[in-house]
């Protein structure tokens, strides 16, 4: 795998580059123009972004912005915040994990392996391993899902979709009209991850899809159940 780290404690950055090491290969960025840079030379070739929050010249909500408007490669966020907001403000923006420092070398390649993970998951939606009876393209509106080669679009214009958003949207259009529990939605996404998730990671992945799918006041097609969970119509 590719890996680009943006992190500007030198030690912490070769810290977890070591730790990550195996039959992975780097690129270490500390300044967020840095890290722009790169993207666009190498961006199409990453499996995973490590990103610090707090970095010299800005924010790395600037950056996560900036990554998530060319693509849904997968994104952990590195950070000495420990509030709740900041974690919200990264998944709002589309992070896909969040990880506050310090934290151990052995729950970083925990998280890491499972985003991994999640995300070859998402890439092999086109069924070659459940059965050649899956349906991988959808058609919704004005708007067409294709889990085969990834690509999704509302009209003419294409959506970017983080790991998250696409399996919470294939889990949501292989279950239409079902009410699907919180509980069970946190364990499809999570798997065996799911008992350290915050609930807010649900409720900001959910968010995040309704914002690029529905359409006008009267065009919802994720709806709130009280009491019980979610049902896609």
């Amino acid at each position: 795998m590719n890996i680009q780290i943006v992190e500007d404690d030198l030690s912490l950055s070769e810290g977890v580059a070591i730790t990550l090491s195996d039959g992975n290969s780097f690129h270490k960025e500390h300044l967020i123009k840095d890290a722009k840079t790169g993207f666009l030379n190498y961006g199409d070739e990453l499996s995973l972004i490590i990103l610090d929050l707090n970095l010299p010249d800005g924010s790395g909500y600037d950056y996560l912005k900036f990554v998530r408007e060319r693509s849904n490669v997968p994104v952990l966020i590195l950070t000495a915040n420990d509030l709740e907001m900041d974690e919200v403000t990264g998944l709002t923006l589309g992070a896909d994990d969040f990880l506050t420092k310090p934290f151990s070398l052995a729950v970083l390649r925990a998280r890491v392996a499972s985003l991994i993970r999640r995300s070859e998951i998402a890439k092999e939606a086109s069924g070659k391993n459940e059965g050649a009876d899956k349906t991988l393209l959808y058609e919704l509106d004005d708007m067409t899902f294709d889990f085969d080669k990834l690509i999704f679009k509302k009209g003419k214009e294409e959506l970017v979709l983080s790991v998250n958003e696409q399996r919470l949207l294939k889990i949501f259009l292989d279950n239409k009209g079902r009410v699907l529990t919180r509980n069970l939605l946190i364990d499809r996404l999570w798997g065996n991850d799911g008992a350290f998730v915050d609930e807010n990671a649900l409720s900001v992945t959910i968010n995040r899809l309704r914002s690029k799918i529905d359409g006008g006041a009267d065009v919802k097609h994720i709806s709130t159940v009280y009491g019980q969970g979610y049902r896609f119509d």
